[in-house]
């Protein structure tokens, strides 16, 4: 049976369409974290069975002092492995009812009532995505993507990649607790110690990214003339501060006291090949009049150095 409204949903598809790569690069734009992670080149499609992270968790044991005509070390030396991680799937839909689809008949204002319902979309995807950069991958009955409270984890250890942290020692994060809240008179000392334990020779944090009471701890323990930006990430329109030479980011969504020095040279949001916020085809539904267009993302985050991540977090008050 022909499609009795084709011109209202080809114009939804062209409209659509359209603004697939663009709801990608918005959702990127709008947070401090991902952008920064973008700007490194690491949101890098996937494909496969699973997310490979291939990561360097040992130095080539062949490099040795010598004289003269000494026997060189010809071993083989395995110094890389690989993370696997699982696909994680994300989906919103572009919902029209059939009363709508009269009240729009011509193809301008359908145009304008899809923008809307993209726009709307936008947002909700953005903030969706924006929660789980920070989650443990339970959520959602293990649905949701492993985010920092996975990848950085409190105890540093944990199975991440399928690699135990336990019995890796490589692999275990850095941390730096506290039993006092936040506070100006003790946050840069701690943040010091954590800044410490994640530099390996040139490697460093190159943002820091933290919750209201850490972040306000921060700010008010600086100078006013210390309280500059970073220039390109001032221009990207995040608010910031700088800790050594890594911009200090708020972010709403950071889990409450808790501050997190990343090294995003390390850090990757892999979206599966083809998934990258792609819209499917139409769907009529089966028990309204409605037709409904679902925007689709599928992927996770990922690490392949952990060493050089460190969290910083108050314990909880017992009782």
């Amino acid at each position: 049976m022909a499609n009795p409204n084709a011109n209202f949903t080809d114009v939804i598809a062209t409209t659509l369409q359209g603004y697939s790569g663009r709801l990608a690069d918005n959702i990127t734009k709008h947070n401090a974290l991902l952008r920064c992670i973008s700007d490194k080149g690491n949101v890098t499609p996937a494909t496969g069975r699973d997310i490979v992270q291939e990561l360097e968790y040992a130095e080539n044991a062949t490099v040795k002092w010598y004289a003269g005509y000494e026997t060189l070390d010809t071993d083989p030396s395995d110094t890389f492995t690989a993370a696997e991680f699982q696909y994680k799937q994300m989906a919103g839909n572009v919902v029209i009812s059939g009363l709508e689809q009269v009240q729009n008949s011509g193809k301008e204002a359908v145009h304008n009532l899809v923008k809307s319902r993209i726009k709307n979309l936008d947002k909700s995807l953005r903030n969706a995505l924006a929660g789980a950069l920070y989650a443990n991958g339970t959520g959602n009955d293990g649905k949701e993507i492993g985010g920092l409270q996975l990848l950085v984890a409190d105890t540093g250890l944990g199975i991440v990649g399928g690699i135990d942290a336990s019995a890796n020692a490589f692999w275990q994060n850095q941390v730096v607790s506290t039993a006092a809240a936040p506070a100006a008179t003790n946050i840069q000392t701690s943040m010091n110690s954590l800044w410490m334990k994640c530099i390996r020779g040139a490697d460093k944090p190159d943002i820091v990214v933290a919750d209201a009471n850490y972040f306000r701890a921060y700010m008010e323990s600086l100078q006013v003339n210390q309280r500059f930006t970073s220039e390109n990430k001032a221009s990207a329109g995040f608010m910031n501060l700088m800790f050594m030479d890594a911009p200090v980011f708020y972010d709403d969504q950071c889990p409450e006291n808790h501050l997190y020095m990343l090294n995003t040279d390390y850090i990757f949001l892999r979206p599966a090949k083809g998934r990258e916020f792609v819209p499917l085809s139409e769907k009529a539904s089966v028990s309204q009049d409605a037709i409904i267009i679902p925007v689709v993302w599928a992927g996770n985050m990922t690490v392949s150095n952990r060493a050089l991540q460190g969290v910083l977090f108050t314990t909880p008050a017992a009782g």
